[in-house]
């Protein structure tokens, strides 16, 4: 089985390679690869990929994802997130390849309180939420196998991220802000490496699983919360800071300016997926302290 992998030193691209090893040759590429075009901006370019690799299975890993800059570069950030995995599907569907690709609770508009499920309606806020759902409906129009994961909060031990963030800034400062009107669950790239893997062997046998899914840690926190956890875990772990657990502030994402809105509610609903793959997907804290203790070398 031959495997065309697209976003190789993404976060999740990066853990992909290791997870789909197993189930076969995989050809992963960057934007930046020579021997086949794995640059999304190009749509002739990753088609002819395609069709060259001519791959059993596809897994889309990239994608334009600056949230802020999407306002000022729509036109761009369309061509990634929506055109590309269009004719990613549209070549899938030709072949006969099975499609996997990367969505996120930005198709949602962070209203109420609820844990958004497959079937809900959509309503994105910002230019990267729509451009994301247009990804969506791309794929599901070609008519091909899919499998699309719908995430949120996403993290990993390499690169910078959000916990990364937190400890310099408690080592630099006595004194921090942190949203907390903001709620959803961290969830590593580890974690959605493996599942997709799962998912794909599965699918493979059982085709009608196709379709979308709410992938996810599972539990809930804010950024705040999520800030403080990781802070009392390195403090816990002998990581001197200067900040104290009682000077981390909660305030409303109205304190910081963005140019794209955040969603408030990213609380995603598991069941769909918990059941078709008979999974349980762990809390979010499980994934983060394990992070933490590979990045810490505790």
């Amino acid at each position: 089985m031959k495997i065309l992998l697209l976003g190789k030193n993404g976060q999740v691209g990066w853990e992909l390679q290791r997870s789909l090893a197993p189930l076969g040759e995989v050809v992963a590429l960057a934007s930046s690869s020579v021997d086949f075009c794995g640059d999304l901006r190009d749509l002739d370019g990753i088609a002819a990929t395609v069709r060259s690799v001519a791959p059993d299975i596809i897994v889309n890993a990239a994608a334009y994802t600056a949230v802020d800059r999407a306002e000022s570069e729509e036109p761009l950030c369309r061509t990634v997130n929506a055109l590309a995995p269009g004719v990613l599907a549209r070549e899938a569907a030709r072949s006969g390849a099975l499609l996997v690709h990367y969505s996120t609770d930005y198709v949602f508009d962070g209203s109420g309180e609820h844990a958004w499920t497959e079937s809900d309606p959509t309503g994105p806020l910002s230019a990267y939420g729509r451009t994301k759902l247009e990804g969506e409906q791309a794929i599901v129009a070609a008519g091909g196998r899919h499998l699309i994961f719908r995430t949120s909060w996403v993290y990993a031990a390499r690169g910078n991220n959000f916990a990364k963030t937190m400890l310099r800034l408690a080592a630099e400062r006595e004194r921090l802000s942190v949203v907390n009107d903001q709620i959803g669950a961290p969830t590593g790239a580890e974690l959605l490496a493996d599942v997709t893997a799962h998912a794909i062997r599965a699918t493979l046998v059982s085709p009608e699983l196709s379709g979308i899914y709410h992938l996810a840690a599972a539990g809930q926190t804010s950024w705040h919360g999520y800030a403080r956890f990781v802070i009392e875990f390195a403090r816990q772990a002998g990581l001197e800071l200067k900040v104290a657990p009682e000077a981390i502030d909660a305030v409303d994402s109205s304190a910081f300016a963005v140019l794209a809105p955040r969603p408030k509610n990213s609380r995603m609903a598991l069941d769909k997926l918990q059941q078709a793959f008979a999974l349980k997907l762990p809390d979010w804290q499980h994934g983060v302290a394990r992070m933490l203790t590979e990045f810490l070398g505790k």
